[in-house]
């Protein structure tokens, strides 16, 4: 089979097209999936630049996210048949074969039935970024529809930022979100945001302060890092949230933070993976299949802005890493 393979910890061009063998069922719970597409995420591109989290099993298949059809049933298959679409978060750490690939094999444990109005490429999009949204707000964060609730979301137009807007008004919240031209102002309006931030122009934590009547949110959600997550402290009210999906920085200052007592939280929806916890992957599965359902209905969608073919990873990449990407970017298999 065609798959593309990192060869080396480096630049875009370190990912080449090649044959390589197709795998095989291991266990007689896992399916054999064609792959369609796989999404590409911020992930892919750390690993790819510093080394997967397995650096000396080189060549590595990079690719969290895939989509496709079932070709294959293990003995003891129970939820799905040859020719069921399905997508799903699995592989591309470096531990296992990623999604950057024509076939891939994966326990039907944590595979979803892909959306049935979707794309292929457009499931593809969906997994990890739903996933991280998902726990960031409502397990994390503990947004409840029960409780009226302002939300603020950094990058609101990005990969997780638009599927968490989406996410916190089905709860019931006011979102402001921030966002860097007046074309993601227009684009995070139409999925429900309340109040869309220029911060190159306005100071977030004064607009988000203004809107909540000097109150500060409940929630805040960091999707960008770095001095961000500081900077954000004094735009949450008392007793508030604060969920990050980045690893803070060394000099940050916390006293705002203790001041205000805010409950501070990591998000990385790949801790499953990396621990092996199976577990933890099922529900994981079981959010994917949620996720399925609010797409079909029409309360849930995903914007992918860019679609390159299979050979074309290393230009996905430079795409990806030039910043301020609007939605999602998958490769067609």
């Amino acid at each position: 089979m065609k798959a593309v393979l990192m060869t080396a910890a480096g630049d875009p061009n370190v990912l080449q097209l090649a044959e390589v063998p197709e795998p095989t069922i291991q266990s007689p719970s896992e399916i054999i999936v064609r792959l369609k597409a796989a999404g590409i995420n911020p992930i892919d591109t750390k690993l790819r630049s510093h080394g997967t989290f397995a650096p000396d099993q080189l060549p590595s298949i990079l690719g969290c996210d895939g989509a496709g059809i079932v070709e294959a049933i293990g003995a003891e298959v129970t939820k799905f048949k040859v020719g069921d679409h399905v997508y799903f978060c699995n592989g591309g750490l470096g531990l296992k074969q990623g999604n950057y690939a024509e076939l891939t094999t994966i326990d039907e444990k944590f595979v979803a039935h892909k959306p049935k109005n979707i794309s292929f490429e457009e499931a593809a999009a969906m997994p990890l970024v739903l996933l991280t949204a998902w726990e960031a707000l409502y397990d994390r964060g503990s947004l409840s529809s029960s409780v009226n609730q302002n939300v603020l979301i950094h990058a609101g137009a990005g990969g997780v930022g638009h599927i968490a807007i989406q996410l916190a008004k089905l709860r019931g919240a006011n979102v402001c979100t921030t966002i860097g031209s007046e074309a993601k102002a227009r684009f995070v309006r139409t999925l429900g945001a309340d109040l869309a931030i220029a911060y190159k122009q306005t100071d977030f934590v004064e607009a988000a302060l203004s809107w909540t009547n000097d109150q500060g949110v409940g929630l805040a959600f960091d999707t960008v890092g770095g001095k961000l997550i500081e900077q954000t402290f004094p735009a949450v009210k008392i007793y508030g949230d604060l969920v990050t999906i980045l690893e803070p920085p060394a000099d940050i200052s916390w006293k705002v933070a203790r001041t205000r007592n805010l409950r501070f939280s990591f998000e990385l929806m790949l801790t499953p993976m990396l621990v092996g916890n199976t577990d933890l992957q099922i529900n994981q599965a079981q959010i994917l299949s949620e996720g399925s359902a609010l797409v079909e209905s029409g309360k849930l969608s995903v914007h992918v802005s860019e679609v390159f073919q299979l050979a074309e990873a290393a230009k996905a990449h430079q795409l990806l890493e030039t910043g301020s990407m609007t939605g999602k970017i998958v490769l067609a298999i």
